[in-house]
């Protein structure tokens, strides 16, 4: 599937709060842990524990989250279908950052090695 310009305006003005929880009941439902999470979030955004509680209780949307993030260099090898979109066919830099942290979080939940998510060559 081919995300439209109305799927990425939706997605960029979600807020990462709204979404957070989810993630955070993904991973621990598979036997991870939100710490886990945490090591994935800050590997693709640079953000501290700090930093990212402060985003949650800003209420920031995914395209704030995102411009304010340094997303991690590697993060061009994530790569696959996620939510039925081919990742690196996005051309949306927000709508595709915000599949790059889905496809983490997915492979997290999915007991993949910390270091084949993180990309560790």
């Amino acid at each position: 599937m081919k995300p439209t310009p109305e799927h990425n305006e939706r997605i960029a003005k979600l807020t990462f709060s709204s979404v957070y929880p989810h993630y955070v009941t993904k991973v621990e439902k598979k036997g991870r842990t939100k710490e886990e999470l945490h090591q994935v979030i800050t590997w693709l955004t640079g953000f501290d524990n700090k930093k990212l509680q402060q985003l949650i209780d800003d209420k920031v949307t995914f395209e704030t989250f995102f411009k304010q993030a340094n997303i991690n260099p590697n993060a061009a090898l994530i790569t696959g279908v996620i939510c039925g979109y081919r990742i690196e066919e996005i051309q949306n830099p927000i709508t595709k950052q915000v599949r790059y942290l889905d496809k983490l979080v997915f492979e997290l939940a999915k007991g993949r090695k910390m270091e084949k998510i993180l990309r560790v060559k």
